[in-house]
Formats: structure tokens, C-alpha cells, sequence
């Protein structure tokens, strides 16, 4: 009954073995992954992933464009960058609702430059408008925004919000823990002070695993794969003082209270 809440299966690094990743997922008991699409050609990939693997549930989304098109320029993420009509993308997610588990990966990043913060912000409101409208959770992206994001979600009606591979202050981990939101527990969790933080302020009730693959891996240097999500378990497990199977249940009825 594992979980992971959130990857990107629609990566090139996987463009030769998806078939083994998911075989070495499921024979890894993992039961449910989440793929987070980021723009059009990643939207329409993860839909045709989901509809070739049972386990694979997806997620539609935009992500900041101009974080993006740095990534991209940077090679952090291979795509080819092309502009595209972002209001035709939304009614692309929209027709599609019934399908998806959720929207995302979607929110503000402030990493690279603030010079386009305002249009970040547009973005990210008509993408929480949609999930609104839809009635579904929101997987949000915050990289040196958490405390703008925070703000913002809190002017929304939204209350299933997982708050992805978060990165904030303290006090902003207890503010989403107040506001009844949700943080992960990544794969790379053995080796990063702040998600072990994350997850020591952080009830089991309002807590996920993820990978964030090919991304986060456990191992330096190693693609990651849903496969690997039992290693955030584990850690989660260690911190909390339970048992791992305590911890697959209490994520599991997570699931469920978000996603079903």
C-alpha cells in the first residue's frame, strides 16, 4: 500500500525502461504514483501514462513558465521550451478534470529572478481557480516563495493542499500544519536536514512520501524511482518512533481523505 505522491514519469530519463520502472514499482508494493504534468506536453504524457498503468494516477498542471524556461535552458529539465496559449491549457485540464487526482505541479518560484513574480502570481491564481472550480487537491510548487504561496492559498476556499518537497521556516511548517495542509517526506530525506525537520513538526495525518523522480533520489548520483519511495517511509518511521507498516497505514487513510 505504498504511495508516491509525486513524480514525473514523463521524463526523458525513463524514455527507455517505463515498463521496468513500473514493474520494479510494483513488485516493490507500491501502489499508487502520482505523475505531475507541467506543461502541455507533459499534461498529455501524463494522461497517456495513467491510461497504460493502472497504479498511475495523474496530475495536470502549469508550472511557473518562467522557471521553466530557465530550467530548460539551464538543462535541468529537458524539454523543448514552446510557447503556448495558457488559457487554452486551462480548458485543457478542465475537460479533463474527472481523470486527474489532482492539480499540479503548479505555484510560484522565485529561485531564479522575482522579475516575473507578478506573472507567476496570475498563473498560480487562475491554476487554484481550476482546482476550485474542479473540487480537487492542489500539489504545490514554492521553491523560494514559500511564504508567498502560504499567504496566497490562505485567501483561497482550497483545503487539500500538499505542499511539495517544502522548504520553508519553521514557523511556516507549523503554519501549514495549522492550516490542516499537507508536506512530503522526499526520498532524499536521509540526507537533508529540512525534510527530517518537516517531518518531526508535522503530524502522521498530514504527512506523504515522495520521490519527486528521476529527481530526490535516496542514493547521490542514482536516478531516483517510485521503486525507492519505501526509503522516505523508513526515515518517517525513524522520526516518528512508529513502526513502517503504522506509518503505510496512516499515509494510506491520507489517500483517502484527500485524493478519494
Amino acid at each position: 500500500m505504498l504511495i508516491d505522491i509525486h513524480s514525473h514519469l514523463d521524463h526523458h530519463f525513463y524514455k527507455e525502461d517505463i515498463d521496468a520502472v513500473i514493474g520494479r514499482a510494483e513488485e516493490a508494493n507500491v501502489k499508487v504514483i502520482l505523475t505531475a504534468g507541467i506543461n502541455p506536453q507533459t499534461n498529455r504524457e501524463s494522461l497517456a501514462l495513467a491510461k497504460k498503468y493502472d497504479m498511475v494516477k495523474p496530475c495536470l498542471g502549469i508550472y511557473p513558465v518562467q522557471t521553466l524556461q530557465k530550467e530548460i535552458e539551464q538543462a535541468n529539465y529537458p524539454l523543448p521550451f514552446s510557447p503556448f496559449d495558457i488559457d487554452e491549457e486551462i480548458a485543457f485540464i478542465k475537460k479533463h478534470g474527472k481523470q486527474i487526482a489532482a492539480v499540479g505541479e503548479i505555484g510560484l518560484d522565485y529561485h531564479w529572478t522575482r522579475d516575473y513574480a507578478k506573472e507567476q502570481e496570475i498563473l498560480f491564481e487562475k491554476m487554484a481557480s481550476l482546482a476550485e472550480e474542479l473540487g480537487k487537491p492542489i500539489v504545490v510548487h514554492s521553491r523560494k516563495a514559500e511564504q508567498e504561496c502560504i499567504s496566497f492559498l490562505e485567501s483561497t476556499s482550497i483545503k487539500k493542499i500538499v505542499m511539495h518537497c517544502f522548504s520553508g521556516k519553521k514557523n511556516l511548517v507549523k503554519k501549514i500544519v495549522d492550516n490542516g495542509w499537507y508536506l512530503t517526506a522526499p526520498t532524499s530525506i536521509g540526507r537533508n536536514p529540512q525534510f527530517q525537520e518537516n517531518v518531526s513538526l508535522t503530524p502522521i495525518t498530514q504527512l506523504f512520501c515522495e520521490t519527486d523522480a528521476p529527481y530526490l533520489s535516496p542514493w547521490k548520483e542514482k536516478r531516483n524511482e517510485p521503486a525507492f519511495i519505501i526509503e522516505a517511509y523508513k526515515k518517517v518511521a525513524e522520526i516518528k518512533k512508529m513502526e513502517v507498516e503504522e506509518v503505510i497505514k496512516n499515509m494510506w487513510m491520507n489517500w483517502q481523505r484527500v485524493f478519494l
